[in-house]
């Protein structure tokens, strides 16, 4: 079967996700035993690749029982609870936050302390994934007191966490850095149309620039081709998001973990398939599809 086939330039790992890999990388080297505070990126072969190098997933818990030890904070980042145990436990921290949500992380808590010195000064609003990684290091930065709200798509969006918001008094939104700008924007229509003074609305663009110009590219990508392969793990949100987009512009598209979902038989010779995937998706994995293709 003659395809043509391209991979996405755009597609693989972000920045933050890279450094955190090659961090743990370096560290691997020195075969002494390493920790990663949850999984370093949602796809289960990065992390099986990883883990017979040594690197061992431990949750938060298993890090409280812990006397010392070398713990990497992923990409994703962690509330000051996390880095207060880890003084508590004596343990050595490798923090791998991505630059642009320790930028995110700070302006909340600057933006907390500003509205909390005033009366009736406001609340923060977090659009992201309850209980997401990055969101619980958020909300970690103003002792949770922070809603956090989504939406849910369906036939008809549902804008989920709504309640959680006084409509009577300022709002400060943050976003999730790597949810859909589209969505945000829709999600801050949403509020300051129900809000009494929609001046007081006040909305921080914390998107990662990375992050929001695939969605433009993947769009046109999705487009020029007759068939999508989006490659990314079950677990991650970026992912869902992207494929979904380019669902939304390209029927033919189909989310796989790795070359064993690909169905051979939607293809016809001469197709073009377009291979592509999320900031967790590595650039190895996309190179893997394409070579299982071009042997068809």
């Amino acid at each position: 079967m003659n395809l043509n086939i391209e991979i996405d330039s755009g597609s693989g790992f972000c920045n933050g996700v890279i450094r955190a890999v090659r961090e743990a990388e370096k560290n691997l080297k020195k075969k002494q035993p390493l920790y990663s505070l949850g999984a370093i990126v949602h796809n289960n072969s990065e992390l099986q690749r990883l883990e017979k190098e040594g690197l061992s997933i431990i949750d938060i818990n298993t890090m409280g029982t812990m006397k010392e030890g070398t713990v990497l904070i992923r990409a994703h980042g962690e509330p000051p609870s996390t880095y207060a145990l880890a003084k508590e436990r004596g343990i050595e921290l490798i923090d791998c936050t991505c630059p642009v949500v320790l930028k995110l992380q700070e302006s909340i808590r600057n933006t907390y302390r500003q509205i909390t010195e005033r009366k009736n000064g406001g609340q923060i609003v977090i659009f992201g994934k309850e209980n997401h990684a990055e969101v619980n290091g958020l909300v970690g930065q103003v002792d949770s007191d922070a809603a956090v709200v989504d939406i849910i798509q369906g036939g008809q969006p549902l804008f989920k966490g709504m309640e959680k918001i006084d409509f009577n008094r300022p709002v400060y939104i943050f976003s999730q850095t790597t949810k859909d700008p589209e969505e945000y924007g829709r999600i801050c229509t949403h509020i300051r149309e129900r809000m009494r003074n929609k001046e007081e609305l006040h909305i921080f663009n914390t998107i990662c620039r990375q992050v929001a110009g695939r969605h433009a590219n993947l769009a046109g990508f999705a487009k020029r081709h007759d068939f999508i392969l989006f490659v990314s793990g079950p677990d991650s949100s970026n992912g869902k998001v992207l494929y979904e987009l380019c669902r939304s512009i390209n029927s033919r598209s189909y989310h796989i973990q790795n070359v064993t979902e690909i169905d051979t038989s939607l293809f016809y010779s001469g197709a073009s398939v377009g291979i592509c995937g999320a900031t967790s998706t590595p650039k190895w994995q996309l190179e893997e599809v394409a070579g299982y293709l071009s042997k068809l």
